[in-house]
């Protein structure tokens, strides 16, 4: 079982990331053929890629935190010491958590006034409440990605070693 959740932990995001970006492919590329070879398209082809793009970005999102691939300005980061770093970046971490803990409230409160007045998509006719969910499911993963990122600074910081700044893109 704890390999099972150490493999979980790794690549949580990657496989869920998948799982959508296939789903949004083969879904977009089947709408494609109907539409020009059959002449014919559905309703709910375009809403499902729609949904499922949403919860590619949530997610997405989510495994940038892992990863501090997210924008940020670093010029001052250059001149730091390593535990300035450290502590720059527990900062920023804790306020991005301060964000993700309110939009996790108001994203699920959505979800709930969905689920309370039982309404559903209008082409597959499913509840809104698996769509809305995209929301709350990325800010969850996003705090989670967090409290690691935090652990791992605080750790740095302590032992004043270098602070995992992400991989580079770009050189």
């Amino acid at each position: 079982m704890s390999k099972f959740l150490s493999a979980l932990d790794r690549n949580l995001e990657r496989w869920a990331l998948l799982f959508f970006y296939v789903l949004l492919v083969v879904t977009m590329a089947v709408e494609v053929i109907r539409r020009e070879v059959f002449a014919y398209s559905s309703i709910w082809g375009e809403e499902l890629v729609r949904y499922a793009f949403i919860y590619l970005v949530w997610i997405g999102a989510a495994s940038a935190v892992r990863e501090r691939g997210h924008i940020r300005i670093d010029v001052l980061m250059h001149y730091l010491g390593v535990r300035a770093k450290a502590a720059l970046y527990i900062f920023g971490d804790l306020v991005m958590a301060a964000v993700a803990l309110i939009a996790l409230y108001w994203s699920f409160e959505t979800v709930l006034v969905s689920l309370k007045f039982g309404s559903v998509s209008a082409g597959l006719r499913v509840s809104m409440v698996w769509f809305l969910m995209a929301v709350p499911v990325g800010f969850t993963i996003m705090l989670w990605r967090l409290i690691q990122s935090l652990a791992r600074d605080f750790k740095s910081f302590r032992d004043g070693t270098p602070v995992y700044e992400g991989d580079t893109l770009f050189d």
